[in-house]
C-alpha cells in the first residue's frame, strides 16, 4: 500500500522522543497509552497543529515541518479532517450551518463551488451518518452521538484525505460510542485514511493497527487487519490481552 503519512525522529520537548512510523492510505491506525504518554501531542504535531523540536512529519509528498503557519492551515482545511473529545460546535447556529462552516470557509478563489453544491453534500453527509431531518437544530436538541456525528459530517466537507480523531468517543456513552465508531469505520472501508487517539481498548479493536506510546516513545504495536463484525468480540480480548503486558 502507498504510504499517506510519514513520521521520522519526531521529538517534542521532553514529551515526544524520536518517534517514527508509517500511515497507509486508506489504514485506520489507533494510538494508545497512559495519561500523560504523549499521545494528543503526537497527534497535534503530526497535524501540524503544533512544531516538534526536532523531526520531520510528510503527508504525502509535501513536509509538513517545513511549512509556514499559514500554509499548514491551509494544508489542514483543504487535506484534512479532525474529530475531538470536546465537539466545538456553535451554539448560536444550527447543525447544517456549523457543517457547512468548514466548507465555506475553503470556498473561495478559483473553483469554488456553488452554495447549492455546498449544501447538497453537506445533506447527503448526514444522510450518511444518520442524522437526517435534524439540520435545523442547535446544539443543545440533540444528543451527544448525533452531536459527533455533525462533528464528523463537519470534517468531511472538504473532502479531506485523513481524518485526525482525538478520543472521538470519550466523551459518549457506551451505546453512542458503539454508533460512532461504527461510522468512523464506515468512512475508513470508503476510502479515508484515519489516525485516532483513545484510550478504549474496544474502539482500539476497530483499527487495523495499533501503536502504544509508553513516556514518549512507540514501545509496542499490534496489527489486527481489517475489522469484520463476526470477530468483534475475539479483537476486543486480543486487544485487552496485549494491553495487559504495558498497562
Amino acid at each position: 500500500m502507498k504510504k499517506l503519512l510519514r513520521i521520522e525522529d519526531l521529538t517534542k520537548g521532553q514529551i515526544l522522543h524520536q518517534i517514527t512510523f508509517d500511515v497507509e492510505q486508506g489504514e485506520m491506525l489507533a494510538v494508545m497509552g497512559p495519561s500523560g504518554s504523549g499521545k494528543s501531542t503526537l497527534l497535534y504535531n503530526v497535524a501540524g497543529m503544533d512544531q516538534p523540536t526536532s523531526g520531520q512529519v510528510w503527508l504525502g509528498d509535501v513536509e509538513i515541518t517545513k511549512l509556514s503557519e499559514d500554509e499548514k492551515a491551509r494544508l489542514r482545511l483543504h487535506r484534512m479532517g479532525f474529530v475531538f473529545q470536546q465537539m466545538n460546535m456553535m451554539g448560536d447556529l444550527d447543525l447544517i450551518d456549523n457543517i457547512l462552516l468548514p466548507a465555506t470557509h475553503a470556498n473561495r478563489g478559483k473553483g469554488q463551488r456553488s452554495k447549492e453544491e455546498l449544501n447538497l453534500r453537506a445533506h447527503r453527509l448526514m444522510e450518511k451518518l444518520g442524522i437526517a431531518g435534524m439540520e435545523k437544530r442547535r446544539v443543545t436538541q440533540v444528543s451527544g452521538g448525533q452531536l459527533q456525528r455533525a462533528c464528523i459530517c463537519r470534517s468531511m466537507m472538504n473532502e479531506p484525505e485523513i481524518l485526525f480523531a482525538d478520543e472521538p468517543t470519550g466523551a459518549l456513552n457506551k451505546s453512542a460510542a458503539a454508533e460512532v465508531m461504527g461510522e468512523l469505520v464506515k468512512l475508513n472501508r470508503e476510502g479515508t485514511t484515519i489516525l485516532l487517539v483513545t484510550h478504549d481498548s474496544r474502539v482500539a479493536s476497530s483499527c487495523d493497527r495499533i501503536i502504544y506510546l509508553l513516556d514518549g516513545q512507540i514501545c509496542a504495536e499490534l496489527t489486527l487487519g481489517r475489522s469484520v463484525a463476526c470477530a468483534k468480540k475475539q479483537r476486543e480480548e486480543k486487544v485487552s490481552r496485549w494491553l495487559m503486558e504495558y498497562e
